[in-house]
């Protein structure tokens, strides 16, 4: 833990984009200022880092940011930093440039690499951004409604020409390791079956879920599939395809890909973004860091970097899925 206040800190950006960064760099930056802080931004994530690529920032040069999309300061993978080596040359240069904190904004990974650097005696504070909205500890992090409301438009967009011609559309949307985001779209764009990482459906299941819907009367379907899941939208599409006779319904394959990162932060990223970015300076202002800020109940919470790290896979909400299967009728 921090023992004395910091008077200049850092911030980077790191992993997947997600809307809402910018929001949160400006509300770090502009409530560090009054507080007598120095800010510097690293380009690129824990990449700029390492190479110590950083510019100086201020109440102005985060002007005009908030309803951006993506990140003014960039991001990337950084594997460096799953190293040794690369855990050194970043801690150097949090010495080389004075720095007293560091605040980190991104996913798993990144919370992962603001450990390894909590370890090495960096004061640093991470803030909960994913459209994947799978990090414990929260229930909503910077991104995921935007991302969901990207994929929802689609969704509506594609039911439209689904019943126009009578088909079946699989939708692919983003979701690695994590279904929150597929669930989410699945239910609030009406789907007749999500398949998510997390619960192992075979094709047939699927299949028969999409039989079941024309059984009842329907005229076409949406399944919305993440990426993740062992059947993804490719595979499903294969076995369909390879049993079109039995199965009786044309199909169509839409993957939503990098578009649900895009675009512009809707109103409760730009909120929690910028929450978020605040809190972490009162935080740091208070000699506490070590931390990962998240928004639970509505209200800004804190989690042990090394608690968040050794937690068990953020669960799906079972009222969600009991709902989503209800619904799906």
């Amino acid at each position: 833990m921090v023992t004395q206040q910091a008077k200049r800190l850092a911030v980077l950006t790191s992993g997947g984009d997600a809307p809402g960064m910018n929001a949160a760099i400006r509300a770090v930056v502009r409530s560090a200022i009054p507080r007598g802080y120095d800010v510097l931004g690293f380009r690129h994530g824990f990449t700029g880092l390492i190479d110590g690529d950083c510019f100086r920032l201020d109440a102005r040069s985060v002007g005009g940011i908030i309803d951006r999309g993506g990140t003014i300061l960039g991001t990337s993978r950084c594997e460096r930093l799953k190293t040794p080596s690369g855990q050194r040359a970043a801690s150097q240069q949090i010495r080389a440039h004075v720095l007293d904190a560091l605040v980190v904004i991104g996913g798993n990974g990144s919370h992962a690499g603001a450990y390894k650097l909590s370890q090495h005696g960096v004061p640093v504070i991470g803030l909960a951004s994913t459209i994947d909205n799978d990090l414990p500890g929260c229930e909503t992090t910077i991104g995921a409604t935007t991302a969901l409301d990207t994929a929802i438009q689609a969704i509506d967009r594609l039911r439209v020409t689904a019943a126009a011609h009578g088909r079946v559309f699989l939708v692919e949307v983003m979701g690695r390791d994590s279904g929150h985001l597929a669930l989410a779209a699945g239910i609030a764009g009406g789907a007749e079956s999500i398949v998510v990482p997390e619960i192992d459906v075979d094709a047939e299941t699927v299949a028969a879920q999409i039989l079941s819907a024309y059984q009842r009367g329907k005229s076409h379907a949406i399944v919305v599939v993440a990426e993740g899941a062992r059947y993804n939208a490719d595979s499903l599409a294969n076995h369909f395809h390879a049993h079109r006779d039995r199965l009786g319904f044309e199909l169509r394959v839409t993957k939503l890909g990098h578009i649900q990162r895009g675009g512009a932060p809707g109103v409760y990223d730009r909120l929690i973004a910028s929450q978020l970015g605040a809190a972490a300076v009162d935080h740091l202002a208070a000699g506490e860091s070590g931390l990962s800020l998240g928004i639970l109940n509505g209200k800004v919470t804190a989690t042990l970097l090394s608690d968040l790290l050794q937690a068990n896979k953020k669960p799906l909400n079972a009222e969600l899925i009991n709902l989503a299967q209800i619904l799906a009728k």
